[in-house]
């Protein structure tokens, strides 16, 4: 690793996003930590809905900042400005013009109609990077174009709820968190970055249109690609043992997929014999048999075990084998310390450190920097439009005063 005045890869790249919650904040804010200028246009009563999530601190006005925004958001700038008065498109479509890339998740269609689609900003900015994150994308030709989505309904339409259901039980929702927003996210970061390089070599720009329907299906590979082989569910897929067991004090997660691993399983649980039982000759064996045979006996062995000690024993013996951790265990993991993987911060009137995840991207070139705290509400409108659009201060305290600009 170079010195601390390695320049960032982003650096000189500059983003203005109209956006909110999860999907888009958090590409934008991967691609701040990557070293671009990302602006944040909000509306100037109430800002981004992620701040008006739950849990939540207070910013120094008083104003809720809610878990979703505190997340997404680090090391941005907040401009608060009101796009259903003219006057707001027009601050918007005139900043756009200084920026490398523009972008929106709204539902589809909804900033066509605000002024600020990629017709609109291309008509000004034709080298644009137009990014739109939107829960099923901006072809007309979706059924689904004009739904409004969160996290959990693209999931469930994805058909990961169902695979992964178990039987006789109901479909759980949110199983892993937003992964319907992350995973759009890293889409959509993934598509600037192209048009970039595209418009680095041959000068034009483009939309990049990602669909959160579109980016959980591929990250939920495993459903559509089962299905073509006949298998509906994970559960009596014959694919093996993938599961949580309990130890003395808690559970750790096996998975169990060849048969020689299997073989070393019950060698290392003391039941040998488990490996020439016809009933358990094949991987679909093992599902079928996992209740009343192989749980009582992983779990009579684990059982005078702690969760290190069985996890210990069977990766020792070249098993994938790790502890289920719980929020407070994660939170003191050693390997995420070391990895600098949890960032503390103090927003506002939070009286213990607010943790954020930190950047998965390790550069070895690059040294990792501290990371700047999210903005309040339109805290840099008045220094980003006059350093962005050369507007004085009379000119500022009329938008303020119509209400073009705030916070309110």
């Amino acid at each position: 690793m170079t010195g601390d005045a390695s320049p960032r890869p982003l650096e000189g790249i500059r983003v203005l996003a109209v956006e909110q919650m999860a999907a888009l904040p958090f590409a934008t804010q991967l691609l701040a930590r990557l070293g671009a200028d990302v602006v944040k246009v909000e509306h100037p009563s109430g800002g981004d809905s992620g701040r008006g999530s739950l849990p939540a601190v207070h910013d120094p006005d008083g104003r809720s900042v809610g878990a979703t925004f505190l997340r997404n958001n680090l090391g941005k700038r907040s401009v608060c400005i009101d796009l259903k008065q003219p006057e707001g498109v027009e601050l918007v479509l005139r900043m756009a013009t200084r920026f490398d890339v523009f972008g929106e998740n709204f539902r589809a269609g909804t900033a066509e109609r605000l002024g600020i689609g990629y017709e609109a900003v291309r008509a000004v900015h034709p080298a644009v990077v137009y990014l739109s994150v939107s829960g099923f994308g901006q072809d007309p030709a979706s059924p689904y174009r004009d739904m409004g989505a969160y996290a959990s309904i693209v999931e469930g339409m994805s058909g990961i709820y169902e695979f992964k259901r178990a039987p006789g039980r109901p479909p759980t929702a949110n199983p892993v968190g937003a992964l319907g927003d992350i995973s759009s996210a890293l889409f959509g970061t993934i598509g600037v970055l192209s048009a970039l390089r595209h418009r680095d070599r041959t000068g034009v720009g483009q939309q990049v249109d990602v669909a959160m329907l579109d980016a959980t299906v591929a990250m939920t590979d495993i459903v559509t690609n089962f299905q073509s082989m006949g298998l509906e569910s994970e559960w009596g897929s014959g694919v093996g043992i993938v599961d949580t067991f309990a130890a003395s004090d808690g559970h750790f997660v096996l998975q169990c997929v060849r048969e020689h691993h299997f073989a070393t399983l019950c060698t290392e649980i003391g039941s040998p014999e488990l490996a020439d039982d016809d009933r358990l000759a094949t991987r679909a064996g093992w599902q079928d048999h996992m209740a009343d045979l192989l749980r009582p006996a992983i779990e009579a062995w684990a059982g005078r075990h702690t969760v290190a000690e069985a996890v210990d024993v069977l990766s020792g013996a070249g098993m994938a084998c790790g502890p289920s951790l719980t929020p407070a265990q994660v939170v003191a993991d050693e390997h995420l310390a070391v990895r600098n993987m949890l960032v503390e911060t103090l927003p506002g009137d939070a009286e213990v450190p607010v943790l954020v995840p930190g950047n998965p991207v390790k550069l070895s070139e690059v040294p990792e920097g501290d990371e700047p705290p999210v903005p309040w509400l339109g805290e840099h409108t008045d220094e980003v439009l006059a350093a962005e659009l050369g507007l004085d201060d009379a000119e500022l305290a009329g938008l303020h005063g119509r209400g073009v600009i705030g916070p309110a």
